[in-house]
């Protein structure tokens, strides 16, 4: 996975990238780089784990997904 030319090593991190520049940094222009960097965070923090739907989770958001595991570990112990 690490070799040289392997153009699936980064498939994630590129997918997530492309994204948040096309959601949220496209077209925008940014007087300091304080409100960029709030913009970004903005976007990560309340939208993109929070609100969207990911499909490599059934298309639930991060937070749906995550609440209804530690529910079903829950029921397993109790």
């Amino acid at each position: 996975m690490s070799r040289r030319g392997n153009c699936w090593d980064n498939a994630v991190a590129k997918s997530f990238f492309a994204t948040l520049k096309k959601q949220a940094v496209h077209g925008e222009r940014f007087l300091t780089r304080h409100q960029a960097q709030q913009t970004i965070f903005e976007y990560i923090e309340c939208y993109y784990n929070r609100a969207r739907r990911h499909s490599t989770i059934g298309w639930v958001s991060p937070v749906d997904f995550e609440t209804a595991y530690y529910k079903s570990i829950e029921e397993v112990l109790v």
